[in-house]
């Protein structure tokens, strides 16, 4: 497709435009979940509700949950790092990093602020993406950001980074960390 420029100096030029991107993908994913556990059985005695509430209920026999050495912060950067090194991705190929929580640590600093150190090391520090804190939809959200940038006129041929994190807060919601990585095929 060409974009005729009228008006502009090489009116009599057509430029070529972009190739939109087609078939956008996942490529890579990793989980992390934390070491320790407690039993739902157990929380469900403590918390006073009824038996099976949680354990039949829900279906969970045990809830992941964070200690005081590990944070949304850490679960990302660990889920990130086995992301790189397990599949061997080159951090200068990463154009955008999307967050999605609804774990907050600190209410002034996005948790992609604290991932961007990963990418500073290897000289990548122009890299776009947000945190999306919005309840159980933040981590869709940027999924949905991610691939609307692989789409749009924005995008810079780069890879894009998914990350969803949350930390448990009641029965339902236990601990745990996703990265994925938003490509398009070869």
């Amino acid at each position: 497709m060409t974009i005729p420029l009228n008006g502009s100096a090489r009116a009599q030029q057509d430029v070529e435009a972009p190739t939109r991107p087609k078939d956008v993908g996942l490529l890579a994913m990793e989980m992390y979940f934390p070491q320790r556990c407690i039993s739902e059985e157990e929380l469900e005695e403590f918390d006073g509700v009824s038996k099976g509430k949680y354990t039949i209920g829900l279906g969970q026999k045990f809830m992941a949950c964070c200690d005081d050495r590990e944070d949304i912060n850490s679960f990302a950067l660990t889920a990130v790092v086995n992301l790189l090194e397990k599949y061997n991705i080159d951090p200068v190929s990463i154009g955008r990093i999307d967050v999605g929580t609804e774990t907050i640590i600190d209410k002034s600093k996005a948790t992609k602020t604290v991932l961007m150190d990963l990418f500073a090391e290897a000289g990548n520090t122009d890299v776009e993406g947000v945190d999306s804190k919005n309840a159980c939809y933040g981590s869709t959200a940027a999924l949905f950001n991610a691939i609307n940038w692989v789409e749009s006129s924005s995008w810079d041929g780069r890879n894009a980074i998914v990350v969803g994190a949350i930390s448990p807060s009641m029965p339902r919601a236990a601990a745990g960390q996703l990265a994925v990585r938003v490509h398009l095929p070869c």
